[in-house]
């Protein structure tokens, strides 16, 4: 029996406004060919990780393709209106099971003025709006784009699995609340 490698995404984006969680969804998402190439290169030939990863918003398109860089991604493009400095970093936790997420210390963003925000993506970069770095993971909300507020705060908890089996295959939503109303 053969099994195949599986790595795998998946991202849980919160709107908070006002202390009340007003939406949230989980979803799976795009690694692009350079994610990929990052993974091979670090585990398989160099040795060497990214040591810091770092957790950007989308506000347009968006489309993705596996040609997808930091340098170049005419799909989507990032939103920048919070008040951070630069990107949040993604602090993971342990590895376990196959698994590791930043459930405990989630990327958090101050919403400075109102925007649609239509995804979220994961790079070495901690640029805000930069071009540069290897960008490991995009993707959107299968329900839809989200308006945002000033005062709104983002909060997104990326899953990165390996395993073995068949995987998911294109964006799949495992599950999506609306105001506190669950969504099979």
């Amino acid at each position: 029996m053969i099994e195949n490698a599986v790595i795998e995404n998946y991202w849980t984006v919160e709107i908070v406004r006002g202390g009340k969680t007003i939406w949230r969804e989980t979803y799976a998402n795009l690694i692009p060919t350079g994610g990929c190439t990052k993974i091979l290169d670090a585990t398989f030939v160099t040795g060497l990780a990214s040591p810091l990863w770092y957790v950007g918003l989308i506000s347009t398109g968006p489309t993705f393709a596996a040609g997808d860089v930091m340098g170049g991604h005419a799909g989507w493009t990032e939103l920048t209106n919070y008040s951070q400095t630069s990107r949040p970093q993604w602090t993971p936790g342990a590895v376990s099971s196959g698994s590791v997420d930043n459930s405990a210390s989630k990327a958090s963003f101050s919403i400075t003025s109102g925007a649609t925000l239509t995804g979220a993506f994961l790079t070495d970069s901690n640029t805000k709006g930069g071009t540069t770095g290897t960008l490991y993971g995009e993707g959107a909300f299968a329900s839809g784009d989200q308006a945002i507020l000033g005062g709104d705060v983002v909060n997104i908890t990326v899953t990165l699995t390996a395993g073995t089996g068949s995987g998911t295959t294109g964006f799949m939503p495992i599950k999506e609340e609306s105001f506190g109303t669950f969504h099979p």
